[in-house]
């Protein structure tokens, strides 16, 4: 048995890709995208055509419509492989404002519905803002499922889940990058790997700490740099793993034991709750989330920008 099928005995497997040509040899359960694996399909030559006939058969639509029919285009494309769920992401660029995250989230919910998929197969990506969390808050008890993603601060896991969000994707691989960046010639690869990484243990406490209080909301581990950074989350609810990783995994042969479990091993973590301005101070004092988060969303928005720009070009082509 390969390590992907171990893993897949107590973790879900998501594929983090919008390139679903990729996805049949992995059989993943869900699958993931954003603005920046959006882009990079688009630009991909077997994409082109599909790009180029969902811009013409709604080019009189309007931009900020087009690109949600793009999005969700490759989700139903997506669908048609994976058995689960799609997340498909509210542009970056509304982080910052509740009302219109909603609307927009509405409408890809109500595009996803018009072409036959339930709500039960479509998960909105929202960035974990405080404007984010609200928005999710909404949407959940409106029965459109939410995945939070940008999730770097443990105030921001611990907010979704007040909100009752499905979903959060704390992001292992930035986390790490940060403290190895901000370390320099300090930094100790050896001393922080495995169950010692800091993007692990992020995510880690965040899994105990919903276990420990019954919050049913689902920790999906993302942005990996390595296997070992999965293998020490094996047992996490989901995770979220590109083709280049779920590739590794499935080549390799060795052991892949259970590393979390629902008993949430660890300390006891006390209930804690947080009004906006305590969560903004606290996301304020977590100097790797509050530039990773702001990074997240800058990056997000600028790919979103590119593919903008990419779709104009085909309806001035037209």
């Amino acid at each position: 048995m390969n390590q992907l099928e171990q893993l897949k005995q107590f973790t879900t497997v998501v594929a983090d890709t919008g390139n679903f040509k990729q996805l049949a040899q992995f059989k993943p359960r869900d699958a993931t995208t954003n603005p920046s694996l959006i882009l990079k399909a688009v630009q991909q030559v077997e994409y082109a055509p599909l790009l180029a006939e969902t811009v013409a058969a709604h080019a009189a639509d309007g931009l900020e419509l087009i690109v949600d029919q793009v999005l969700v285009r490759f989700g139903l494309e997506i669908l048609k492989v994976v058995p689960g769920r799609v997340s498909t992401e509210v542009d970056a660029r509304l982080s910052f404002d509740t009302a219109a995250t909603v609307a927009r989230a509405r409408r890809i919910m109500a595009l996803y519905e018009a072409a036959g998929i339930g709500r039960e197969r479509v998960l909105i990506k929202i960035a974990s803002t405080w404007e984010g969390i609200q928005a999710a808050a909404i949407l959940e008890r409106e029965g459109i499922r939410c995945n939070l993603t940008l999730l770097f601060a443990f105030c921001q896991a611990v907010a979704c889940g007040a909100a009752k969000v499905r979903l959060i994707s704390p992001f292992v691989g930035r986390i790490y990058d940060w403290y190895k960046k901000s370390a320099g010639s300090a930094w100790d690869e050896s001393a922080n790997t495995l169950s010692n990484d800091p993007g692990v243990k992020s995510v880690a406490q965040i899994y105990s700490y919903y276990k420990q209080h019954g919050i049913e909301t689902e920790v999906m581990g993302a942005s990996f740099r390595n296997v070992g950074q999965i293998a020490a989350l094996a047992g996490c609810d989901l995770l979220t793993i590109s083709p280049e990783l779920l590739a590794q995994l499935q080549a390799g042969e060795g052991a892949l034991p259970r590393m979390l479990g629902k008993d949430a091993p660890g300390v006891d973590m006390p209930a804690i709750s947080y009004d906006e301005a305590g969560f903004r101070y606290a996301l304020n004092d977590d100097a790797m989330a509050t530039e990773k988060l702001a990074e997240g969303i800058r990056g997000f928005a600028a790919d979103a920008i590119k593919l903008d720009k990419i779709i104009e070009g085909l309806i001035a082509a037209a």
